[in-house]
């Protein structure tokens, strides 16, 4: 397997926990709808969450967040009406960014950006 799809999953894997120990229900990782994937989906207390978990080994380029372009954006949008849609939602929801950096000590720099982007907007 690729060290990127490594990595990533590794982030995938530390941003559940980071959640969970903020007190985030998962509800689903990688879920995805046709051609789309939301990394994973939450909630915290009354609120959906569409959680995009963005993890670079360097920052070199940027940090990881910057990574989530528009594109990307309307693309966990249209999943996230699929997903609200089958679930029956019909509670507030937020779009956050869970930002892993794996640090020199080896350690990983975790930050979650609430209402990283609005959809639409």
């Amino acid at each position: 397997m690729a060290k990127h799809i490594n990595t990533g999953k590794l982030g995938e894997e530390i941003a559940a926990q980071h959640l969970r120990e903020l007190g985030f229900e998962i509800l689903e990782t990688n879920w995805r709808y046709r051609r789309l994937e939301v990394d994973i989906i939450a909630k915290e207390g009354n609120t959906l969450v569409f959680v995009e978990v963005k993890t670079r080994s360097y920052d070199f380029f940027g940090k990881p967040e910057e990574f989530v372009s528009p594109a990307k954006e309307r693309r966990l949008a249209e999943a996230a009406s699929a997903y609200m849609l089958q679930a029956g939602h019909d509670w507030a929801i937020r779009f956050d960014v869970v930002s892993i950096l794996k640090e020199k000590n080896g350690q990983f720099k975790v930050v979650l950006i609430r209402d990283a982007f609005f959809p639409g907007l």
